[in-house]
C-alpha cells in the first residue's frame, strides 16, 4: 500500500517532468498532466514488480516514473488527438 502511495507522489511531480519533455503543443490542463503522471508512475510500479525489478513495498524510481509517465502521455495523446485541437 505505501509503494502505491509513494508512486503517487512521485508520480505528480514526474507527470510535470514529463509534459515538459513530451514534444508537441498539447492542451492539457495541470490537473491532467499530473494525473497521467501519476497513472504512469504507478504503472511503471505495476510493470516493474511484474518483470521482477521491484520488490513488495517498493515504488518505482523517480526516472523510471518519468519514463513510465511520457509512455502514458504518448498513448493519452495518440488517442485522443483530434479531442485535442
Amino acid at each position: 500500500m505505501l509503494s502505491i502511495i509513494g508512486a503517487i507522489i512521485i508520480g505528480f511531480f514526474a507527470g510535470l517532468i514529463a509534459r515538459a519533455i513530451h514534444p508537441g503543443d498539447d492542451k492539457l490542463g495541470f490537473w491532467l498532466t499530473a494525473g497521467l503522471g501519476i497513472v504512469g508512475a504507478v504503472t511503471a510500479t505495476l510493470l516493474g514488480k511484474l518483470i521482477g525489478l521491484y520488490d513488495t513495498g517498493e515504488s518505482a524510481g523517480f526516472l523510471m516514473s518519468i519514463a513510465g509517465a511520457v509512455l502514458v502521455l504518448f498513448i493519452y495523446v495518440q488517442f485522443f488527438r483530434k479531442k485535442l485541437s
